[in-house]
């Protein structure tokens, strides 16, 4: 990612964090509707399901300038979420309400260009996810 790409995401990411949790519920709220046969996937507490979303978000968006530290433990996430039943057009939706979320939770600060840097990031999460879900264990 270029470094304007990151400091896009960077920038609107703090704007975020002070209502990460009122997002979190915004982005499950979006998944379920724009795919209700995910909501039995997630069995446990949805609050503390939203934090741990946060958390890796946060984490993600904090090493964008250098992912390869944290490639292994999102190849590990990857190769998780095959055993909850996540298919590669899951990660399609999960984009869209992630995208949808910052959109809402940003209102005029989600501009085209954030969008888009927003997209990558995200494109880049999911993309070395779904290599790991793919590969032979």
């Amino acid at each position: 990612m270029s470094p304007e790409k990151i400091a896009l995401v960077r920038v609107s990411w703090q704007k975020v964090l002070p209502i990460k949790e009122a997002a979190a519920e915004l982005f499950y709220g979006r998944l379920f509707e724009l795919d209700p046969s995910l909501r039995p996937m997630f069995k446990g507490d949805m609050a503390e399901q939203g934090s741990k979303l946060m958390t890796m978000l946060n984490m993600v968006v904090n090493s964008l300038d250098n992912l390869e530290p944290l490639l292994g433990a999102v190849e590990n996430l990857g190769r998780r979420h095959v055993d909850y039943g996540v298919t590669e057009s899951h990660y399609d939706t999960v984009g869209t309400a992630l995208l949808w979320t910052l959109e809402k939770g940003l209102g005029e600060h989600f501009t085209p260009a954030t969008r888009e840097a927003w997209t990558h990031a995200y494109g880049t999460l999911a993309s070395v996810m779904k290599q790991a879900a793919c590969a032979p264990a």
